[in-house]
């Protein structure tokens, strides 16, 4: 096998692979005589089927797994071999001509075939002691436990139905259905619907006009859609909601003790109280992380300037725009609501897809050098709480999509290895806590809201690199610590504020 550079400018490769004639035939030669005591074919024995007939009938197909075994083997071991590292796949060419390639699979003709690739910018990994970052810790009172264990205990709250005029804090239960200037729209309806007067669950002004409705009443309701609702092309908008309240109900005594516990299948108050605690510090503890995580990759980001490979940034910035037009599309929005131009948006993604590439790329070499990995037991804990975010009854389908889906599987493993590798810095670098009151913690800084406008959701799994760039998925660093994740709330319907 003959190799040989034919291209070498930047981090751009191509080379020119010519395997002799004589070695493919030699190849297919084992192939035919290890097939000599398999087949079986009439008229001959086991074992003795002559190998120019073997070969008159299974040549060109043997010829053809040949080839593929070659390039199947050779890319990979060509390109280590040469001390690279490919950052994807690399396009292989081969010839188009059709008479040729019969030649070759007849054993005529060398076959020579050319591998086109960016390899991956060698990245020397820099002291971390000048890393230094802030890390905002907020302590939860006991009050903000004793609110959130109110609503806990409200959401368990028993109504019984009454006679009369509903007041706040009754439920009513409602028929309900939107229109804007005469025509019904879409999820502006619904049915058998509860509602807690007072609750702020509906838009603003819509509970308000529902205080002092009997059972059976039909009323119509007039609000406006706030300016900025999430719906667009429902935003400021005047709607009104033909109402039918069907039943209403006044609440029963709130009462917060081991049996409201019990109720919700819990053995006490106190573990009530320690699972309420424990979920709200995990909230403020992943903003807390997030903060701190994109301090980190701010800091790392300024001291790693080097070229990133051009398909990557390519593969990166396709699935932001990608990601961008369908939330702008949903949204009902355009680029002049965001305040810029497709040409402005274009540019400022592309360099997002540029940090995200070469933050992958510096997190997977500081992972490799730290001998950072994701074992089989992390991997499928993983899988299994991915897969519980399915409804029960997709589960399994779920959970065989990963199974036989590699890409899948390394798209799991990609943020997990990158959150190991984050906590390994976080145990090199100055962390220096603060405490700090909630809101502080909550308020985005203007360089992340400026950073998240028109923000693209996380990217889809991009194709697997040769090497490191698919431990550190090229993305997932600098998208997720953008701005501190917030938890988002459930879809109601278009009535409902909150959707």
């Amino acid at each position: 096998m003959q190799v040989t550079e034919t291209l070498n400018s930047g981090l751009k490769r191509e080379i020119k692979i010519t395997v002799p004639a004589g070695d493919m035939e030699a190849k297919l030669m084992a192939r035919l005589t290890d097939a000599r005591d398999k087949v079986r074919i009439n008229g001959f024995r086991p074992g003795k089927v002559p190998v120019q007939h073997l070969r008159k009938m299974y040549g060109k197909s043997f010829m053809a797994e040949v080839v593929n075994e070659i390039l199947n083997d050779s890319t990979r071991s060509i390109i280590s071999g040469r001390g690279e590292k490919a950052a994807m796949q690399p396009e292989v060419i081969m010839t188009e001509d059709e008479k040729e390639a019969e030649k070759i699979l007849a054993g005529g003709s060398d076959f020579e075939f050319s591998l086109n690739y960016e390899v991956i910018p060698a990245i020397e990994i820099k002291d971390f002691s000048d890393i230094k970052v802030t890390r905002q810790v907020y302590d939860v009172p006991e009050s903000e436990v004793d609110d959130q264990v109110k609503r806990v205990a409200e959401s368990a709250r028993s109504y019984e139905p009454k006679t009369g005029k509903a007041a706040e804090g009754d439920r009513v239960t409602i028929d309900y259905l939107g229109k804007i200037g005469g025509e019904a729209f879409a999820g502006g309806a619904g049915t058998d619907q509860p509602l807690v007067l007072g609750s702020k669950e509906f838009i603003p002004g819509f509970e308000d006009q529902l205080i002092g409705a009997n059972a059976g009443d039909e009323r119509q309701v007039t609000v406006t859609f706030p300016e900025n609702y999430q719906a667009a092309h429902l935003a400021g908008k005047e709607a009104t909601f033909d109402v039918t309240v069907k039943e209403v109900a006044k609440p029963g005594e709130l009462e917060i003790n081991d049996e409201t516990a019990k109720n919700l299948g819990l053995e006490s108050l106190e573990r009530l109280r320690e699972i309420v605690r424990g979920q709200i510090e995990n909230q403020f503890g992943s903003m807390t992380r997030q903060k701190v995580k994109r301090q980190l990759l701010d800091q790392l980001d300024s001291a790693y300037s080097f070229e990133a490979p051009s398909k990557l940034v390519e593969a990166e910035f396709n699935n932001i725009w990608a990601q961008v037009n369908r939330d702008l599309e949903a949204a009902g929005r355009t680029f002049a609501d965001e305040e810029t131009t497709e040409e402005e948006a274009r540019a400022e993604y592309m360099r997002l897809a540029e940090r995200r590439v070469r933050l992958g790329l510096v997190l997977a070499e500081i992972g490799e050098k730290a001998g950072v990995t994701v074992s089989d037991e992390e991997l499928q804990r993983g899988l299994f709480e991915q897969v519980r975010r399915f409804p029960a009854n997709q589960q399994q389908e779920a959970f065989e999509f990963y199974r036989s889906n590699p890409e899948a599987i390394n798209a799991l493993r990609a943020p997990m290895f990158e959150e190991k590798v984050v906590d390994y810095l976080l145990g090199q670098i100055s962390v220096d806590d603060v405490k700090v009151g909630k809101d502080e913690l909550m308020a985005d800084d203007e360089e992340a809201e400026t950073a998240t406008k028109a923000k693209p959701a996380k990217k889809a799994a991009s194709k697997k690199t040769e090497a490191k760039a698919s431990e550190a998925k090229a993305g997932e660093a600098a998208d997720e610590a953008e701005e501190p994740k917030k938890k988002a709330a459930p879809k109601k319907k278009a009535a409902k504020e909150a959707e």
